[in-house]
């Protein structure tokens, strides 16, 4: 059996005024979606359990098929483990945002998503500027950095992502609790060094959101998780994504990573080369994972047109060769479904169950429809521990 799962990130939304009352995936052209869920199943997982926060990292371990009461420890340690950070049980890691904040308002959580080159700079010189005894700059993925702690220091501190307060005062977030006088000393200095940066200068100049500071969350220690072939018996898993945090799975799962040439976060992405390598993949692994960040990072910036024109472009481009590519193999499934919604509205992470199709070997169709939010609702399939999906997909 090749199984291939495709991860649209956030493209799960409401209805939309501008879209005439559709969501962006009713709105959009998306027909190999739609001979999924024509061919198979529909239906909803709640992939984000009651008492998380919304967001990818609780989303995507769950839909893995890992419960995050279990396992979850932290965004910013599943990061770590895909730049593969050596950890001691006792390390602190925390996510270290660059963003735009003006007047004391969160204007981007992105820094007006930052190129990897500038992004590496500017963490850089904030490492040698800043005596941080203990304390590690790491650089990620564009705004996506760590700061690991090495010592004493125990931090029993709430944070709160900086994609979750888009024109918020900053100040009433700020991590608070045991430790929070700390990091938010570091977010303090890291104003003073950035502010007159060459680099902030130069995108000043171009019109466009500087990285005026950090931001520090998602803070945990190093999980223990069992491998994906310890848990569900599938014995090669690869894992396609333009995020660390996806790559950090990976790694904790037992899979390998495959990078595409061009594949970013953003709608700028190489995504007809991420579906011919997905597709390429599965003569190699059972399972091959692919994930596309776009309509996520779309959402944050309240951008339903590009929104729209994301999910079209993962349709035609890696959907489509994918599916095509299974239907040469004896035995197949292929399942299709964001990790959480991400809506437009409020530019936050939703908390309602995601849709999800899947189709091929032993999978019949009660009633075809296209693939939308709605007809998923309307299934009479609904999960509400999301980490029992991953069973029914690979198992039933």
């Amino acid at each position: 059996m090749k199984y291939a799962i495709i991860i649209p990130d956030g493209a799960a939304d409401e209805p939309l005024k501008e879209l005439g009352g559709k969501t962006p995936i009713e709105a959009a052209h998306t027909p190999n979606m739609d001979a999924i869920a024509h061919e198979g199943r529909q239906g909803t997982a709640r992939t984000v359990p009651q008492g998380f926060e919304s967001g990818s990292d609780v989303a995507t371990m769950c839909l893995l098929g890992y419960d995050p009461a279990v396992y979850h420890t932290g965004r910013a340690p599943l990061e770590a483990a895909a730049q593969k950070i050596p950890l001691s049980p006792t390390d602190w890691v925390f996510r270290c945002n660059l963003v735009t904040v003006v007047n004391g308002i969160m204007k981007d959580h992105s820094a007006g998503g930052i190129s990897n080159a500038d992004a590496r700079q500017l963490i850089a010189d904030l490492a040698k500027a800043m005596t941080l005894p203990g304390f590690e700059f790491h650089p990620g993925v564009s705004y996506r950095n760590l700061l690991v702690y090495r010592g004493l220091q125990n931090f029993e501190v709430s944070t709160k992502p900086p994609h979750e307060i888009p024109e918020e005062p900053a100040a009433n977030w700020i991590p608070k609790g045991k430790g929070s006088e700390i990091l938010n000393d570091i977010m303090d200095r890291s104003k003073e060094v950035l502010a007159n940066h060459p680099i902030n200068h130069a995108r000043k100049a171009k019109g466009i959101n500087q990285a005026t500071q950090t931001w520090l969350w998602g803070q945990g220690h190093a999980p223990a998780m069992p491998t994906f072939f310890e848990r569900f018996g599938v014995k090669s898993g690869c894992m396609i994504t333009g995020v660390d945090l996806l790559r950090g799975l990976a790694v904790l799962l037992g899979w390998d990573v495959h990078e595409v040439e061009g594949m970013t976060s953003f709608h700028d992405t190489n995504y007809a080369g991420q579906g011919k390598d997905t597709a390429d993949m599965l003569d190699k692994y059972d399972l091959v994972f692919s994930h596309v960040e776009s309509p996520d990072e779309a959402s944050h910036q309240a951008d339903w047109k590009t929104k729209v024109d994301a999910i079209e472009h993962i349709d035609k481009h890696v959907v489509g060769p994918v599916l095509q590519k299974l239907r040469t193999y004896p035995e197949w499934r292929i399942l299709v479904l964001p990790d959480h919604p991400t809506n437009i509205a409020t530019r936050k992470h939703g908390y309602a169950p995601t849709l999800f199709a899947m189709a091929g070997t032993g999978v019949k169709s009660p009633k075809p429809l296209p693939y939308s939010e709605r007809n998923a609702a309307g299934s009479g399939l609904h999960l509400e521990k999301g980490h029992e999906l991953m069973e029914y997909f690979l198992r039933r």
